[in-house]
């Protein structure tokens, strides 16, 4: 079924179900997201199956305001700092990263739902506890072999971000580990960047 076909889609017979419920042999593409109607928001595209976002802690909202507010503090010019936008990984691949860090370029239009992976330049995760196996394995896996260069991961310690700093190894395609910051995160790649991750307190 196209992109289009799914906005035209009957709901199904089974107890009036949206007829994405049941999904095709071949699994959804990235493009079917825009057109399938009723979808809940945030709904992402994992290996061609979509993936349904719980509701968020605390903690979660919070770090996410943190790094957004920080980031946009020390951003060079040219860059743009957004929050839960998806990215287009691949034809199957779809996430929605926490925070990403878009080439100002990027931004097309007011109704824009998604960048491609080669504006994107950081991707960043808070994990949850619904979405540490995404957060922490399938998804890094998926950003890298998709090109994006830096990969942070935010995890919840004692109600404090801890901050796991990930670089592109361009030989592996892989992510290599370069640093874990807790009350503060300091850094001069991608571009100079302070935080004081101490202040998720005050939020």
């Amino acid at each position: 079924m196209t992109a289009e076909a799914w906005s035209e889609a009957p709901l199904s017979d089974t107890h009036g179900l949206p007829s994405w419920i049941f999904p095709p042999a071949e699994g959804f593409k990235a493009a079917d997201l825009d057109h399938m109607p009723q979808l809940p928001a945030h709904t992402e595209l994992i290996d061609g199956s979509l993936v349904f976002v719980s509701p968020q802690a605390s903690f979660h909202t919070r770090a996410v305001d943190l790094l957004i507010a920080g980031l946009r503090r020390h951003l060079p010019r040219g860059l743009r700092a957004r929050r839960e936008m998806s990215v287009i990984l691949g034809p199957r691949q779809r996430p929605e990263p926490d925070v990403c860090v878009i080439r100002a370029e990027a931004d097309q239009a007011p109704e824009q739902t998604a960048y491609e992976a080669s504006d994107v330049l950081l991707v960043i995760e808070v994990v949850s506890p619904d979405s540490e196996e995404r957060d922490r394995k399938r998804k890094p896996q998926l950003y890298a072999e998709a090109g994006i260069a830096h990969f942070w991961r935010i995890e919840n310690q004692a109600g404090r971000p801890t901050v796991y700093v990930y670089e592109l190894d361009p030989a592996t395609t892989a992510y290599a580990l370069t640093g874990i910051h807790h009350d503060r995160l300091k850094l001069a790649v991608p571009f100079d960047v302070d935080i004081d991750l101490t202040e998720i307190d005050a939020l």
